[in-house]
């Protein structure tokens, strides 16, 4: 069983998802983020349970080699598209998208196929072929 996979189903046993993972490294320090999304938000004790779970796991199938530091949280309000899911699961949300030569873009994120989506931006529904984003995430007007 994949790494991933194994993180998901721990995650999902716990009534949350698995949205991605990502290796970090801060101040001399590796750090493994986890991060999970659930209907109705992620609160600091579905977190720590997780962690407690995917302890177990990672020490006897570790992401990386060496030593690292464990994080557990929700991915925030203004999360990073990075894969299909992400954009699939992000229909009918606001979309900041970085796009080669054009700059940022914002709008609402109206369809994904795969290859590329949809953003209504102004009244206005733009095609954007995904190998043209250089960034994406979803966008909260503050």
């Amino acid at each position: 069983m994949k790494s991933e996979e194994a993180i998901g189903k721990i995650v999902a046993s716990h009534g949350a998802t698995l949205y991605d993972t990502e290796i970090a490294s801060e101040f001399d320090e590796t750090i493994f983020r986890v991060y999970i999304v659930k209907e109705g938000g992620v609160l600091l004790d579905l977190c720590s349970a997780i962690s407690r779970d995917l302890s177990l796991y990672l020490d006897v199938n570790p992401p990386l080699e060496g030593q690292y530091r464990l994080e557990v949280s929700s991915p925030g309000i203004e999360r990073v598209l990075s894969k299909p899911r992400h954009f699939a699961n992000s229909i009918g949300e606001e979309v900041k998208l970085r796009v080669n030569e054009e700059g940022n873009i914002i709008g609402v994120l109206k369809s994904f196929d795969g290859n590329a989506l949809v953003v209504e931006v102004e009244g206005k529904e733009r095609s954007i072929d995904m190998g043209s984003i250089k960034k994406a995430r979803t966008y909260f007007e503050w």
